[in-house]
């Protein structure tokens, strides 16, 4: 019931419309005079919001943070907009930082919180650390989750099965002989600003929210800023293209705070990026249509999590590389992965193969959750016996 009940919010089972919101939310309230006091303690004061003042302003100039239930959000916003009150969103989805922070309180022996960096727009990048090795430098499995921004099941899916490994690490088999071996890395929210976006103005964007100079497009593609054959095919160079790939490689700060983290780590053997939609399980490459080295036992690999994810529900997915299984894309997270020595490196399309697309209803999050760890623990199953 508690998952129930927290997907609900976080997703929630409405998907029509590009003004849904879901999750609360902080709003920063920059206050200048009396008059925008006076507006600002009258939204506060009205019982139909049920707003929550965490940082009252103690001078002119300075912002407040504001609580904001997810249903009160968009009647706040027009508020603030109709007052001519600046505003930001300072934190983005309540519920997946709150729940970030339960599972570490939880499990305060395996799991940490940790802050990677901060994105564009100056959003906190945080990573879940899963870890038996008391401080020493293990080998790594590394989950991504969220770099294009409007794909929810695949935040969802990731905030979950944070959960499920902390849970089931001591009690089942698989998941505590993984962790006595390596580490697991966790991002649930790889593109914040998008992610943000999404709520607040535009269900369906999926860049980043940097800057183009020259341009009045926004953002750049993520997923095709990685120093893997970057700029080539399957990539645009257009910033008003939904594949821009950006003024050069790892241009964009929040993939370069991965780049760093992993390169400054040095022993990451895993690296598995989750997206939506199509159903598919794919491994490098995606820039060309040569096969990689390693491709007879990625797609062995790969096909065996694609049998152990079928397995408790039926759900299909086709298993190949990714240019051979969609399109050619250079820039790609997964390809820079294996190129920089990261053998097992997978890229999950989650849920559906088309139906409801990027507007997975809520209803189908945890049945999701569930086959998807299947599918990642064959995966770091294999990892834990294959270490290299």
């Amino acid at each position: 019931m508690k998952w129930i009940l927290f997907f609900g919010a976080l997703i929630g089972s409405s998907i029509c419309g590009r003004e849904t919101f879901f999750g609360d939310q902080v709003f920063r309230i920059n206050i200048r005079n009396g008059d925008e006091i006076s507006k600002l303690n009258q939204l506060v004061n009205s019982d139909n919001f049920k707003l929550n003042v965490w940082k009252p302003s103690s001078a002119f100039g300075l912002p407040v943070d504001v609580l904001v239930p997810s249903d009160s959000l968009q009647p706040v916003k027009c508020f603030l907009k109709s007052q001519g009150l600046e505003f930001s969103v300072t934190i983005e989805d309540l519920q997946i930082y709150q729940e970030m922070d339960s599972i570490a309180e939880d499990f305060p022996d395996l799991v940490s919180r940790v802050k990677m960096g901060h994105s564009f727009e100056n959003r906190p990048m945080y990573m879940l650390k899963f870890s038996t090795g008391k401080g020493r430098q293990r080998p790594a499995v590394w989950l991504n989750a969220g770099i294009h921004s409007r794909e929810w099941i695949s935040q969802a899916t990731a905030i979950w099965t944070a959960r499920k490994i902390a849970s089931d690490y001591g009690k089942e088999s698989a998941i505590t002989s993984i962790l006595e071996k390596m580490d697991i890395f966790l991002l649930p929210v790889a593109n914040p600003d998008g992610y943000v976006y999404t709520h607040t103005q535009n269900r369906l964007w999926r860049k980043t929210r940097s800057r183009n100079p020259g341009s009045s497009c926004i953002g750049v593609d993520p997923n095709r800023n990685w120093n893997a054959s970057f700029a080539g095919k399957g990539a645009s160079g257009n910033p008003c293209s939904e594949v821009y790939h950006g003024p050069h490689a790892n241009s964009e700060v929040e993939v370069k705070s991965v780049v760093d983290f992993i390169q400054k780590h040095g022993n990451v053997k895993c690296f598995i990026d989750l997206h939506s939609y199509s159903q598919l399980l794919m491994y490098p490459y995606g820039y060309t249509d040569k096969k990689a080295p390693d491709a007879v036992e990625l797609d062995k690999v790969a096909q065996h999590a694609a049998q152990a994810l079928a397995s408790l529900s039926g759900t299909q997915y086709h298993v190949g590389s990714t240019c051979a299984t969609v399109y050619q894309a250079s820039g790609s997270s997964v390809d820079w992965a294996y190129d920089n020595g990261i053998k097992y490196a997978f890229t999950f399309e989650l849920r559906d193969t088309g139906h409801y697309g990027f507007l997975l209803p809520a209803n189908q999050i945890i049945p999701t959750a569930e086959e998807t760890w299947l599918g990642l623990k064959a995966i770091m199953e294999h990892v834990r016996d294959h270490l290299y």
